[in-house]
C-alpha cells in the first residue's frame, strides 16, 4: 500500500517520525511537504496530498497539521476524498469501518507521538465493513457529484443562510454578536 503525507510546519516533526514507522513496516510513502519546521500553509500540503490519491498515485493519505482540522477542512473540499480527524483508535477505527476514509487528519500538538502511532496503524489496518454503510457512502459520493456539477455552472450557487455572512446589526439583533 502506497501513502501519501503531508504536513504544514507544525506537524512536520509527528509526519517525519510516521514516515520512518511506515518505511520500516514495508509500506511505500509519498511526501507531499513540507520538508522543514518552517512556517508553511497546510493547504498547500493538503491538497497535493489528495490529488495524489484522486489520481491514483497513492491509496490512502494522512495529514498532520497543529490540530487536524484545517487539514481535514481542505482535504474534504477535493472531490473523491473522504478525511476523517482523528484523536484516537476508536475514531480511526470508525473512519474506517463505517466512512471509508481514505485520509486521516492527526492534531500533532494536541496528542503524543506514541498515541499517533497506534491511530496510523489503526487506520491502515481496518476494513471498510461495506454493507449498510456502502450504501451511506455512495450516498456522500453522489451528493459531492451533484455539488461539482454546480460548480460548473457560471453563476455561484446560492448561500445557504447558516453560511452567509452575518452584519453587527443582524448578528447583535439575533443575540450573537460579542458584548462590547
Amino acid at each position: 500500500m502506497k501513502i501519501a503525507i503531508g504536513s504544514d510546519h507544525r506537524g512536520y516533526q509527528a509526519k517525519e517520525k510516521i514516515k520512518a514507522m511506515l518505511v520500516s513496516k514495508g509500506y511505500e510513502t509519498l511526501d507531499m511537504g513540507t520538508d522543514s519546521p518552517a512556517s508553511f500553509d497546510y493547504p498547500d500540503a493538503a491538497y497535493p496530498t489528495c490529488k495524489a490519491i484522486v489520481n491514483g498515485q497513492a491509496d490512502r493519505g494522512i495529514l498532520l497539521c497543529g490540530t487536524g482540522i484545517g487539514m481535514c477542512i481542505i482535504a474534504n473540499k477535493v472531490q473523491g476524498i473522504r478525511a476523517a480527524p482523528c484523536h484516537d483508535e476508536l475514531t480511526a477505527e470508525m473512519s474506517r469501518r463505517h466512512n471509508n476514509a481514505n485520509v486521516l487528519c492527526l492534531p500533532a500538538d494536541l496528542i503524543g507521538e506514541e498515541l499517533i502511532r497506534r491511530i496510523v496503524e489503526v487506520f491502515l489496518k481496518c476494513p471498510f465493513e461495506g454493507g449498510r454503510h456502502e450504501r451511506r457512502v455512495k450516498k456522500i459520493t453522489e451528493f459531492e457529484m451533484k455539488e461539482h456539477a454546480c460548480d460548473h455552472k457560471e453563476s455561484a450557487p446560492a448561500v445557504h443562510k447558516e453560511h452567509a455572512p452575518v452584519h453587527k446589526e443582524h448578528a447583535r439583533d439575533a443575540g450573537l454578536a460579542p458584548r462590547e
